[in-house]
């Protein structure tokens, strides 16, 4: 629970940012308005106050963790050089690890939730489109499947730094190969393969 409550004005916020605690914690099934705004320390009016749905309350919140990890990232900086794509993204999962634990468990209940489809989806897509924003700022053309698969490696590297099965240095270790795959795209996309 929040040690304090929210000044004036921070309420939704404070409410966003609760819910990303409360589901990375305890999953979608605990996230009650009682959760939130005891996390978040306003009344449990002030949940449906803001947000007047439970499904507008995750929405919202996938949407910000979702920019903040774009952000975070680097994503939307534009890399001139594979050495430096994605090269924040451990930082960003360190300092945002709930967030990220956040939009797994949303993206695993949407197999059971079809009201959770198309915000996983919007986040996906999102996604995607940053991966092909920055790979054709490298030099590699258009190329869905290519943006696939790195969005895969990337989000499965996540994945395992979260739940810590991954090494730092390991995952380290594969964002270094990644990169070289990617470098080698972009050589072969200059000799025009």
């Amino acid at each position: 629970m929040s040690a304090e409550r929210p000044r004036y004005g921070e309420a939704r916020q404070a409410l966003l940012k609760a819910v990303v605690a409360v589901v990375s914690r305890v999953g979608l099934r605990g996230l009650t308005y009682r959760a939130v705004a005891a996390e978040a320390g306003v009344s449990h009016g002030a949940v449906s106050l803001h947000f007047g749905s439970r499904e507008r309350l995750v929405e919202e919140a996938l949407a910000m963790t979702a920019a903040r990890a774009v952000s975070l990232a680097s994503l939307e900086r534009h890399s001139e050089r594979t050495e430096e794509f994605v090269d924040d993204l451990t930082a960003a999962v360190v300092a945002d690890e709930d967030s990220f634990a956040f939009q797994f468990e949303l993206a695993l209940e949407s197999r059971r939730d079809p009201e959770l489809r198309r915000p996983i989806k919007d986040l996906y897509d999102l996604y995607q489109r940053a991966i092909q924003s920055e790979l054709t700022g490298l030099g590699v053309g258009r190329d869905p499947a290519l943006d696939r698969l790195v969005l895969a490696a990337l989000e499965g590297l996540i994945f395992q730094q979260i739940v810590g099965v991954g090494e730092q240095d390991e995952i380290e270790a594969s964002l270094t190969r990644l990169r070289r795959l990617l470098a080698a795209a972009v050589a072969d996309e200059a000799q025009g393969r």
